[in-house]
Formats: structure tokens, sequence, C-alpha cells
């Protein structure tokens, strides 16, 4: 199995990414990775060579580069020779931390979506914190901002293959997530999703859910736009952020006896930072393209890199896409009847 990585995408690349495929090569003998990126910035932290070939990439495409644009004039970038690699069939799956938006663009416009998949959508686990190991699926997460009835949908009947073939859920509970509860909450094309959804009976939707609620586990997969399916992640992670720090201020700040109280919680605060940290589960998938792009934080470190790596592993081994695919494929019939009511 090989993995195309764009080693200089990311807040702290090549460093990271680098030293991320090195923990993973030490727990996975049987991967290769293709490292695209300036050649001599990935030596410097590249121990030996051993499972792994750096391919050159004298072009970078920034975080503040217009994704659109830079996948198509940056031809000689890290993140789109990684995503032609896919593409020839030279690697099995592409993976960055780099800009998310061109990510998706080198997925949609290089690797290509699935037949039957308008707009592809980013996934990502959470945890459910009222239970042990606890987690839920979440898409879109921020690959369009604009979104269709029929495009979330269709994020719904991935959703549910996900919960099914990934999370091994019989018959996955879908919620969609809205400012309300009741059926007549969110806007027009909130209102439509719902009625779609509920009008299925071959899902098991549980209406609407309320973003307050999802760490609950109100719901297996949770459908959202892309625009507030980020807003919601980001809040999650800034909220953990901020708990955190004001935990450790108000140990350090309240003198000797919160400070003795602090250390006698130590592991039960460590574990629920552990449990909070949604990086462990890996990167967000790109679903509804014809290979596995995965995408993780900009800001992510060795162990994450090591964690998503290890994720794309199981992911190839599953046969996750094109199993995807033929579900979407047996589905094309229904698709193209809610395609056609969604115009009217």
């Amino acid at each position: 199995m090989k993995i195309a990585v764009d080693a200089m995408g990311g807040d702290f690349a090549p460093e990271q990414v680098v030293k991320g495929v090195m923990l993973a090569r030490e727990e996975n003998p049987d991967l290769e990775f293709l490292l695209f990126g300036q050649t001599d910035q990935i030596k410097k932290y590249l121990d030996n060579d051993a499972q792994i070939e750096i391919i050159d990439a004298p072009e970078i495409i920034t975080m503040e580069d217009e994704p659109v644009k830079a996948v198509r004039t940056k031809k000689q970038s890290s993140l789109v020779l990684a995503a032609q690699a896919v593409k020839d069939q030279k690697a099995d799956a592409f993976f960055s931390a780099g800009n998310s938006g061109a990510v998706l663009a080198a997925g949609l416009f290089i690797v290509g979506r699935i037949k039957g998949i308008d707009r592809p959508g980013l996934t990502t686990e959470l945890p459910v914190v009222t239970e042990n190991n606890g987690h839920f699926v979440m898409l879109d997460v921020g690959a369009n901002a604009d979104t269709k009835p029929l495009n979330m949908y269709q994020y719904a009947l991935m959703g549910e293959f996900y919960g099914q073939k990934v999370m091994g859920l019989t018959n996955p509970r879908i919620g969609l997530l809205n400012n309300g509860t009741e059926a007549d909450k969110g806007d027009m094309n909130h209102r439509k999703v719902h009625d779609l959804l509920a009008n299925n009976s071959t899902f098991n939707f549980v209406g609407n859910v309320e973003s307050r609620d999802i760490l609950n586990g109100p719901a297996d997969v949770v459908v959202t736009d892309g625009f507030t399916g980020n807003a919601t992640l980001k809040a999650i992670e800034g909220t953990a952020k901020a708990m955190g720090s004001m935990l450790k201020s108000a140990i350090m700040d309240n003198g000797i006896k919160a400070k003795i109280g602090g250390l006698l919680l130590k592991n039960g605060l460590n574990q629920m930072v552990s449990k909070m940290d949604y990086s462990k589960y890996g990167g967000a998938v790109l679903l509804g393209v014809k290979a596995p792009v995965v995408k993780t934080h900009g800001s992510s470190k060795a162990d994450t890199i090591k964690n998503t790596i290890n994720q794309i592993k199981m992911i190839v081994n599953s046969g996750l896409i094109a199993s995807l695919e033929e579900y979407i494929a047996d589905h094309q019939a229904e698709l193209e009847e809610i395609k056609l009511s969604t115009k009217k």
C-alpha cells in the first residue's frame, strides 16, 4: 500500500509531517510513503529513507492561496502532485494537512467524484462524552459552504453507509443539525431536507438535533451543510481549549489547596482532555471521490499525522471507496427521483 503525502502542507510542515510519517512507518512495515515536497527541506527531518520515496515538488500551496486557482496554476506543488499520483494509480490514497480548500479542489478536479454524488462532503468522527469510547460521525464539516437539499440528502446516504461500514452499526441513527428539534425549525433548505429524510422509510431518521446536544450522542450520523458543520466543529474545538485553560487557571491561581486538588484530579482531567481530543480519530475523509482523500488539521503535530495515516490504512484495507461507489450506484434511481423533486 502506498500513501501520497503532501509533505509541505500544514502549519508545522515539513518537520511534523515527516516525523509523523516516520512514527507511522514504525508501526506499519507494510506501508510505503511517497513524500511530495522540497527535497532539501524534507531530508532535514528524515532519519532514513526506508519505505519512503521523496518526489521533489518545488512549489507550495500556502494557507493564503485561493484554492481553485492554486490547484490550477501550481502544477508542481506538493499538494497537486500528491493528488495526481492517486489519479495515476501510483498511490492508493492522498493525505494533506494543508490548505483545506485546495485539498477539496484537488480531490474534486484531480482525483474525481463518484458518479451520483454532486458535491463530496468532509466527514469526521467526534466523541460522545456520555459514553465510554463512544463516537459519532458528522458531515459535511467544511467542503461546501453553499449546500442544496439534494447535497445534504446525499450526505445522509453516505453517512448511513459510513456508519454501517466503518462504525459497524446495523441501522445508524441519522440526525439533521438544526436550530431546534421541532420538524418546522430552520430555514427553507433545512425544512426541505428534514422532509426528504423523514419521507425515506429506509433511513433511521431521528429528526433534528441541536449543536448543544450532539456530544451527548442523539445520533450516530449528524448531517449538516459545510458552513454550519465547520462552524460547529471549530466551536467544539475552541470550547474544549477554553475549558482546559479555565481549569488550569482555577487550579494555579487559587492557592495551595486548589493545587493539591488539581493534583488529585490529574488523572481524571487527563482522561477528560483525551476524550475531547477528536484528532485521535484521525483526519476528515472526503467522501464522494474515487479514492481515499484525507485532510487533517493544519496545526497537527506528529502524533496526529501518525493517527491519520493509520486511519488511511484502515480505509484502504476495508475497500471503503469501492464499496461506497457500489452503494451509491444501487441508489441511483432514488437519487434521480430526489433530484427531480427538489427542482420543482
